[in-house]
């Protein structure tokens, strides 16, 4: 295979016909035992163009000069000469013998020492002047940017060119490069350039960034693939102590605690555009952890970095990735002020890490220049606009992005887009193209109508049995201002049909004002969550999960109508008014009883099973630091890692088109992701309500059960449906995912790449006289009035997808068929 690879990427660099010369090395290194040496040095003779081995002591070099010779060394070794007799050398094999004289003896090796070593010494300077150098010691601040995202197939081989799932699309292969970080052959599949203004006050710890053009090729209109690249990349900042990728925290090698993760060499010292630098080696002192190894110069006198690349150990705890690869260069303004200009960023996602394991790359170069200091701007400048699209921006000419890109594309990215237009031609690439849509957003594509969600399409419940559903939506586009969708569902116990439709407008895309309607007609396991929402479509897991434990006959039918009106007058705040109108009913009654006192002081009265109830709501939803795709109806999300308040009131109103009930009811959610700087992420999520008014069961508050065997947010894993009611209530849940910090440290667990969760959860609640007299219900009604209260420990990322909880009781243990103990689990794929 690397014979084919090594043949290919010779072949195509004679095909590139590439004006600029090029020197290409690769090889490993190893000591006189044959051992590999990881993190040697090995650059370039005479520059400071250079790369760090790997841990298996393996490396790749490219210059865009030609170079005649390369030097590698080591602490405690002799460095050694190797001379180049011609622009591509690959699988060179450097043996480095230790060192005998006196004046080739390095002072660290191994772990070095946190005392008495200059390159310490030397980060601590960084340390003292790291809020004095770059861009934070200016008032205000503007730049302009460009930016280019790529991604590529790579490791491509003769046979997997021969694959017959490429058969029509032969002609892709034309378009084969070699990394100039890893040396591995790729394919682009997708590229987009995107230029920007970015404007700064440190002042008033502001920023905001202006999209002037976009330009893209590829899986363009795909929002789970444009959701992915936003997430993928995002902004960091060298000196920050820690560096998040892939929603983890690296440890930064400038970091204050690097001195504890991290080796420091001082390898070298010389001028680098006429300012003396030195040159630091650094390595991860443990394995499996998020750490980099790669080395930094930086300056004599201003301690501020001139350049620095660097790569994730191959033993750090993430998934799906192989590689990741990040080179920063600094220019100087003014003889003293660093500022970057160029931050480039290459990973190499693999379903293993294997060294010929085949992936792809995702690379972003992003550029910078014409810096403007301390010019002040309105306050409202930067104030964020909620919806701003146009669509000048995705339609400039190719004369536009020839004369406006900070550095032209080279021959292989200029053929991409030509490639990859025409590669959206071919019926057999379509085909696959669907499927991997479909895959990733559950939704099956015919022309404007997407049929799903398909992973909905089976589920099974004790009233039901067997329930089938189909459905589908409207979708033109991502920006799509309206959408209708609708379903129907079979119950072949039952024997009913079901259906919903629900249709929404957006009529000022600037506020995001939406008119929405719908209705459904289903049967539902109500008490699900404490906070209710608005999504007229929405069914919960527990309604038709196929896996569940207990009695789950405590099914409603829902007839459920409703209309509301919403805007976001400031980004992030969304504000919204419905009317809702809903009947409730027993879908089970032999099992399941929802009646109520049509006098709770006279019984002879008799009881009602079912339930009629007009209300109008008003509601908030601030996600500050929510990230979404799209400009239209419906956006898509990035990530969840935001925090999210929620405050809702209801009026329900008795008599108005046959109302039942009187009452107001008041709900409070707040959710806030807290990162503990290398030790993981800590959710907390604090839920409270109250209900003003005497209602039946239908519309009391039910603390969330889970009778399924999987995970389920926001629910209780020891508690049945209808366990605990309450009209009046307080919820607190917190939940720490270490990412893996401590099972890193203990030998045997340390390769699995295991991650280690801990929670509690506790919720106090009442319940008013008034609403136990009105009860006539099969439930009896229990407040977690002593507070209800569970813990669970849990084991992440169990062959890359699987997680494991275990859960204790720790309160009520004396009820009647309490659950005193549970294993829950859930499939997910995370980084």
């Amino acid at each position: 295979m690397k014979k084919n690879i090594l043949f290919l990427a010779g072949l195509f660099l004679l095909l590139s016909g590439t004006l600029m010369a090029q020197t290409k090395v690769s090889g490993l290194v190893v000591d006189d035992t044959n051992a590999p040496i990881p993190y040697a040095n090995v650059y370039f003779k005479g520059t400071s163009e250079g790369v760090i081995t790997d841990e298996n002591g393996k490396f790749y070099l490219e210059s865009s000069s030609t170079y005649d010779e390369v030097v590698i060394s080591f602490v405690g070794f002799a460095p050694k000469e190797i001379k180049l007799t011609k622009p591509v050398t690959y699988n060179l094999s450097v043996k480095l013998n230790e060192a005998q004289e006196l004046k080739e003896v390095v002072l660290y090796s191994g772990k070095t020492s946190k005392k008495n070593n200059p390159a310490i010494d030397i980060l601590r300077k960084i340390w003292e002047r790291r809020r004095k150098n770059g861009l934070k010691m200016f008032k205000q601040y503007e730049y302009d940017k460009y930016e280019k995202v790529e991604f590529d197939m790579n490791s491509i081989d003769s046979a997997f060119m021969k694959n017959k799932i490429f058969k029509g699309m032969e002609f892709i292969f034309k378009h084969i490069d070699t990394s100039n970080v890893t040396g591995k052959t790729y394919l682009p599949i997708f590229i987009n350039e995107a230029l920007s203004k970015v404007y700064g006050d440190n002042v008033a710890n502001r920023k905001k960034e202006v999209t002037t053009a976009n330009k893209n090729s590829g899986f363009s209109d795909n929002q789970q693939v444009i959701a992915f690249i936003k997430d993928l990349y995002t902004d960091y900042d060298i000196y920050d102590n820690y560096l998040k990728f892939f929603d983890k925290d690296f440890v930064s090698p400038l970091s204050r605690t690097g001195i504890n993760v991290y080796n420091y060499v001082l390898a070298d010292s010389t001028y680098i555009d006429t300012k003396w630098c030195y040159n630091i080696v650094f390595y991860p002192r443990r394995k499996g952890e998020l750490t980099f190894k790669g080395n930094f110069w930086v300056n004599d006198t201003t301690f501020a970095i001139k350049r620095i690349a660097m790569s994730a150990s191959k033993a750090a705890n993430i998934n799906w990735v192989k590689d990741i690869y990040i080179e920063q260069e600094f220019d100087v303004l003014n003889d003293s002020v660093f500022l970057l200009n160029r931050d480039h960023m290459m990973t190499d996602f693999a379903l293993n890490k294997k060294e010929k394991s085949k992936g792809v790359y995702g690379k972003r170069t992003t550029l910078y220049r014409d810096y403007v200091f301390d010019k002040k701007r309105p306050d409202d400048f930067y104030v964020a606009e909620v919806n701003k699209y146009d669509e000048e921006i995705h339609e400039k000419s190719d004369e536009f992005w020839d004369e406006n890109r900070f550095e032209s594309l080279n021959k292989d990215e200029r053929g991409v887009y030509k490639m990859l237009d025409t590669l959206k031609t071919v019926p057999k690439f379509k085909r696959l193209y669907s499927l991997v849509a479909t895959l990733g957003s559950g939704y099956y594509q015919m022309g404007h109508f997407d049929y799903g969600p398909i992973f909905s399409s089976f589920g099974y419940n004790d009233v039901e049995g067997i329930r089938i559903r189909t459905g589908g939506r409207t979708y033109f586009g991502q920006n799509d201002p309206w959408r209708i969708e609708a379903y129907t569902a079979y119950g072949f116990k039952d024997n009913k049909f079901k259906y919903g439709t629900s249709g929404k407008w957006m009529v000022n895309r600037d506020k995001r004002i939406i008119l929405a309607g719908g209705n459904r007609r289903d049967i539902e396991q109500t008490g699900v969550s404490l906070t209710a929402t608005s999504d007229v479509l929405g069914r919960s897991f527990a309604s038709s999960s196929l896996f569940a434990s207990g009695d789950n006959s405590k099914l409603t039918n829902v007839n459920f109508t409703t209309f509301s009106a919403e805007i976001e007058p400031v980004k992030h705040l969304v504000i919204r008014g419905s009317f809702n109108y809903r009947t409730l009913e027993s879908a089970s009654p032999e099992t399941f009883r929802m009646d109520y006192y049509l006098d709770p002081n006279d019984h002879s009265k008799g009881t009602k099973g079912s339930l009629k109830q007009y209300e109008f709501g008003a509601l908030l939803d601030y996600t500050p630091g929510r990230r979404t795709i799209g400009y239209g109806v419906e956006r898509t999300d990035v990530d969840l890692n935001y925090a999210r308040l929620y405050l809702n009131y209801s009026q329900g109103i008795k008599g108005l088109f046959g109302s039942d009930f009187e009452y107001q009811k008041l709900q409070f959610y707040y959710r806030q992701p807290v990162l503990v700087g290398g030790f993981g992420r800590l959710f907390a999520t604090l839920e409270a309500g109250k209900i003003f008014g005497d209602v039946p069961l239908g519309l009391m508050g039910i603390v969330p059960g889970n009778q399924s065997y999987f995970i389920i947010e926001n629910t209780y894993n020891l508690l049945n449906y209808y366990e605990f009611v309450a009209d009046e209530y307080v919820s607190l849940h917190f939940e720490h995912n270490f990412n893996g910090r401590l099972f890193s440290r203990i030998p045997g667990l340390r390769k699995l790449n295991l991650r280690e969760i801990i929670g509690i959860k506790g919720i106090y609640g009442t319940v008013s006289q008034g609403n136990i007299k009105l009860n006539a219900s099969s439930i009896v009604y229990n407040a977690p009035q002593d507070v209800y209260w569970e813990y669970h420990a849990g084991i992440g990322n169990i062959f890359k997808v699987f997680r494991i909880d275990f859960a204790w009781r720790g309160s009520y243990l004396d009820m009647p068929d309490a659950n005193k103990f549970a294993v829950k689990g859930v499939f997910g794929f995370h980084f």
